[in-house]
């Protein structure tokens, strides 16, 4: 089995990530911008500020890097492509998204309906950013 190559693994992880905080932008910073600020109001928090939105900034390039190097790590065992990557998304997604966000949907902290449109959002960035990322990602040749 080959090596991972970290330098294209981070590279492609920093490409997933910029897909998914454009995406995070134009739906958390735009579509449901209102129907945030709202959830946090009825829990007493202010508006996300500056360092809110420098975290999920971090947050979307670490996952970037970290569905990148699921990618890399899934190649061996269901071959390079699209595919793999899709795959590589979707478990980044339960594992980082969905599992999460269960609690905070049983605790009725946010409406369903908030939930359901960024989990479903959610679901397609990180699927699309771990497909353009790994895109980018090749392993070194064989010696």
């Amino acid at each position: 089995m080959q090596k991972i190559s970290c330098s294209r693994m981070i590279l492609g992880g920093l490409l997933a990530g910029l897909v998914i905080n454009i995406c995070e932008f134009l739906v958390d910073g735009h579509l449901l911008r209102d129907q945030w600020t709202a959830a946090l109001k009825n829990l007493g928090q202010p508006p996300l500020g500056a360092a809110a939105t420098a975290s999920f900034v971090v947050w979307g390039f670490l996952v970037g890097i970290a569905a990148l190097w699921l990618y890399a790590s899934l190649r061996p065992r269901l071959g390079p492509g699209p595919r793999t990557a899709v795959y590589a998304g979707i478990a980044l997604w339960i594992i980082g998204s969905l599992l999460p966000t269960l609690p905070a949907i049983g605790m009725h902290l946010f409406r369903y309906r908030l939930m359901g449109y960024d989990l479903a959002l959610t679901l397609v960035e990180m699927v699309a950013g771990t497909v353009i990322g790994a895109w980018l990602y090749k392993e070194p040749a064989a010696a």
